[in-house]
C-alpha cells in the first residue's frame, strides 16, 4: 500500500519533474525481467522442479539466478537504491546455495545498500498516507469554498468587473486542479496494487493530459493575477476590458498549446505506460519550462509591487507613523503571497533529490489549501462583497416584512394566490399612478 500511495503523491507533483519511474513500478519491471532470466537460466542449465540445488527466485528486492549446492551467488544492489542514495557507495550482496535452500543475504541489504525493509515499509506508509489525507482534506475544503465564492460573484451583478472576472477565472482553475487530482487518484490509483504501472489506455492518458492542463492553467492564472495588479499600479490609463481579452487567451490558451505539444510529442516519441511517468527530461520541459517561467516572472512582479507599495505608503499624502506604514506593508505582502503563488518559488529551482519529503508537505499538503485561502481573502473577506451581501440581506428582510404585513392587512388578496412580490408590485404601481394623477390620497380613501 505504501508504494501505491507514494506513486499517487509523486504523480500529483508538477514541480519538480516526477521521476522517470516510480519505485513500485521499478520493482515490478525488475521482477518481470527476473522471471524471464530465471526461465532462460533453467533452460540452459537443465533445471526443473525436481533438480537438486536452489531454484531462481525474486525476493521482492533483487533477482537470484538458479545455483547448484555449494555455489555462492553475488549480486549488486538494485539500481533503485543508487537513485535514492546517489552519494552512498553501494556494495554486493551474496547468498549461498545449501542443501536446505538459499541462505540469508550477506551482508544485509541495509548494510550493503542502505535499505531497511521493515523500517522503509512502515515509515513510508505512514508518511505517505498522512500526506495523502492532508492534501485530500485541503483540496476538498478548497473546492467547497471556491464553489461558494463563485456562486456569490456570479449571483451579484454589482460585483461583475474585470478584477472579479480575473478572480473568478483563478477560482475555476483551482477548482479544476482539485477535481483533476481526485479523478486521477480515483482512476489510476484506486486499486491497492501496482497494476497502474502497466496501464496504457487512451482513457488514462486523457486523464493525465487533463490533469496537466488543469495544473498548468492554475499556474498561469496566478501569473495573470500578478500581471493585472502590476499593470493596474503602473499604468495611469488602463483599458481593462481590452486587456481582459488577452488575459483570457494567456490564462487558458497558453496551457492548451503547451499540453497539446507535450501530448503530441509523448504520443510519437515516448508512448509508454499511462504518461504519468517521465522517461524523457526534454519532453517534460515542454510543460515544466512555461510553469517555471511563470513562477519566476510572478516573483519579479511581486517584488516590483512591494517596491511600489513602499513608495506609496511613504508618501506624505498617506499619513501615519512609521509603525503603521510597516504594518500596512506587511499586511499587503501577506495578502499577495497566496494570490501570486510565491510559496512555489521555495522549491521551484532546487535540485530534485533535495528535501523530497519537505517538498511533498509544502507543495502538496499546504498547497492544496491555497484555493481555500484565496477564496477567503478575495471573496469572503472582501469589503465590496460583504457590503453587497448585507445590502441584499436587508432588501430581502424589508420585502419579507412588507409581504407579511400586507398579508395580514389584506387577507382577501393574500388568499387569492397573489404572492408578496406581486402584491408589492401592485402597491408600488398604484402609488405611482396616484402621484401622477395629482389626486389627493385622502379623496381616494373616501
Amino acid at each position: 500500500m505504501a508504494c501505491v500511495v507514494q506513486v499517487s503523491l509523486a504523480a500529483v507533483l508538477l514541480l519538480p519533474m516526477a521521476p522517470a519511474m516510480h519505485s513500485d513500478c521499478i520493482f515490478k519491471k525488475e521482477q518481470a525481467m527476473c522471471l524471464e532470466k530465471i526461465q532462460r537460466a533453467n533452460e540452459l542449465m537443465g533445471f526443473n522442479d525436481s533438480s537438486p540445488g536452489c531454484p531462481g527466485m525474486w525476493d521482492n528486492i533483487t533477482c537470484w539466478k538458479p545455483a547448484h549446492v555449494g555455489e555462492m551467488v553475488l549480486v549488486s544492489c538494485p539500481e533503485l537504491f543508487r537513485i535514492i542514495n546517489p552519494d552512498r557507495d553501494m556494495g554486493m550482496v551474496s547468498r549461498n546455495c545449501t542443501e536446505d535452500g538459499w541462505s540469508e543475504p550477506f551482508p544485509h541489504y541495509f548494510d550493503a545498500c542502505g535499505f531497511d525493509e521493515y523500517e522503509s515499509e512502515t515509515g513510508d506508509q505512514d508518511y505517505y498516507v498522512s500526506v495523502k489525507a492532508l492534501y485530500t482534506v485541503g483540496y476538498s475544503t478548497s473546492l467547497v469554498t471556491l464553489t461558494t465564492a463563485m456562486v456569490i460573484l456570479c449571483r451579484f451583478r454589482k460585483l461583475h468587473c474585470t478584477r472579479n472576472f480575473i478572480h473568478m477565472n483563478l477560482f475555476v482553475s483551482f477548482m479544476l486542479r482539485a477535481i483533476s487530482v481526485f479523478i486521477k487518484d480515483w482512476i489510476l490509483y484506486a486499486e491497492q496494487d501496482s497494476n497502474h504501472c502497466f496501464i496504457s489506455t487512451v482513457e488514462c492518458k486523457a486523464i493525465m493530459v487533463f490533469f496537466h492542463y488543469c495544473v498548468v492553467s492554475n499556474y498561469f492564472w496566478l501569473f495573470i493575477e500578478g500581471l493585472y495588479l502590476f499593470t493596474l499600479l503602473v499604468e495611469t490609463f488602463f483599458p481593462e476590458r481590452r486587456y481582459f481579452y488577452w488575459y483570457t487567451i494567456i490564462g487558458w490558451g497558453t496551457p492548451t498549446v503547451c499540453v497539446t505539444v507535450w501530448a503530441t510529442l509523448r504520443l510519437y516519441f515516448d508512448d509508454t505506460g499511462c504518461w504519468d511517468m517521465n522517461d524523457s527530461t526534454a519532453l517534460w520541459w515542454v510543460i515544466k519550462g512555461p510553469v517555471v517561467g511563470s513562477i519566476m516572472v510572478n516573483f519579479v512582479l511581486f517584488i516590483g509591487i512591494i517596491v511600489i507599495l513602499v513608495q506609496k505608503l511613504q508618501s506624505p499624502d498617506m499619513g501615519g507613523n512609521e509603525s503603521s506604514i510597516y504594518l500596512r506593508l506587511a499586511r499587503s505582502t501577506l495578502l499577495l503571497i497566496p494570490l501570486f503563488g510565491i510559496h512555489y518559488t521555495v522549491f521551484a529551482f532546487s535540485p530534485e533529490n533535495v528535501s523530497k519529503r519537505e517538498r511533498l508537505v509544502f507543495e502538496l499538503g499546504l498547497g492544496s489549501f491555497q484555493g481555500f485561502v484565496v477564496a477567503v481573502l478575495y471573496c469572503f473577506l472582501n469589503g465590496e462583497v460583504q457590503a453587497e451581501i448585507k445590502r441584499k440581506w436587508r432588501s430581502w428582510k424589508v420585502n419579507r416584512y412588507f409581504a407579511v404585513d400586507f398579508k395580514h392587512r389584506h387577507p382577501s388578496l393574500a388568499s387569492s394566490g397573489v404572492n408578496g412580490g406581486t402584491q408589492l408590485s401592485i402597491l408600488s404601481k398604484s402609488s405611482s399612478q396616484i402621484r401622477m394623477s395629482g389626486l389627493p390620497a385622502d379623496n381616494l380613501a373616501t
